[in-house]
């Protein structure tokens, strides 16, 4: 019985953590490079709306591809705000954010569903068939990924250029490297990823669109990389823990008996948990010095 319940709540996590994974894995690229997007949480619900629609319109795996077209928009966007026009990051994060919720909210309206709408069956992407249950094929992506970045960072020239950008722009700048450009590039890169985390949501794995279906995922995943001290490994274990109590809560929820415990109460496990490993890592890991800076050429 408990070994049941073991697997249960293991199946669920791998399925709960393909989008703080994925959406950490991209946010690792970009602050390595010297930005730092705090607009994934409207990243994911945008690209979570718009996936859904892709897929209904031409199946999911165009719904993942206009997802991940969202997220590198939106990435595209913030990068050039934020590396050409020399704009504060936190408050275009912000901007992204507040965004996609009015947009997200206004748009289910338009589909004549307010605050929910259901991807059909057919749109879905199908899943895998395995001894132990179905998982969505974006899972297997989520655990591979992590180590082609990592060693994509470690082992490439183009790694080095942009922990180098990240470190210390000018010096990078002297040596021939465009710092604007290569910060973009990355940036997008990791808008990339968050797309293809949100879409995952809406066309994979919940099945639908709400109007808080990120639920703060984008703010975990910028917890994820805190914890992971921008080592994409680390990310996908940050990915998998944070996944694995959003699961247990979801288990606690539907336990027979625990109708006593108030559901919100429940529902806090993940969050608390994240300030838990937060606020244990923050001031030891080390970041790019120049991460939030606007790199301007004298």
């Amino acid at each position: 019985m408990i070994l049941t319940y073991f697997w249960g709540i293991l199946f669920i996590s791998l399925h709960a953590m393909v989008p703080i994974t994925l959406t950490a894995v991209g946010e690792v690229v970009g602050e390595t490079a010297g930005l730092f997007n705090i607009g994934l949480e409207g990243i994911l619900l945008l690209s979570a709306f718009t996936g859904a629609l892709g897929a209904e319109s031409a199946g999911p795996v165009m719904g993942l591809l206009v997802g991940m077209g969202t997220g590198a928009i939106v990435g595209l966007i913030f990068s050039v705000i934020n590396t050409y026009w020399k704009g504060n990051q936190m408050i275009t994060g912000i901007g992204i954010n507040l965004f996609a919720m009015g947009f997200v909210a206004f748009g289910l309206i338009v589909l004549g569903a307010p605050g929910f709408h259901a991807v059909p069956s057919e749109s879905r992407l199908p899943a895998i068939h395995t001894p132990v249950g179905s998982l969505s094929p974006i899972i297997f992506v989520a655990l591979i990924f992590p180590f082609v970045v990592h060693w994509f960072l470690k082992r490439t020239r183009a790694g080095l250029i942009l922990k180098a950008v990240g470190e210390n722009p000018e010096a990078a700048d002297v040596a021939g490297i465009n710092v604007d450009l290569t910060r973009l590039l990355a940036t997008t890169f990791g808008g990339v990823l968050a797309g293809l985390a949100g879409a995952y949501m809406s066309v994979s794995w919940i099945g639908s669109v709400t109007k808080g279906i990120s639920a703060g995922r984008g703010f975990i995943a910028l917890a994820t990389v805190v914890f992971s001290g921008l080592n994409p490994l680390l990310a996908l274990l940050g990915g998998f823990i944070f996944g694995f109590f959003e699961s247990l809560a979801t288990w606690i929820q539907n336990l027979a008996g625990s109708k006593a415990i108030p559901w919100q109460f429940v529902a806090m496990i993940p969050y608390v948990v994240t300030l838990l490993v937060v606020a244990g890592v923050i001031g030891r890991v080390r970041f790019p010095k120049a991460l939030g800076e606007p790199y301007k050429r004298e």
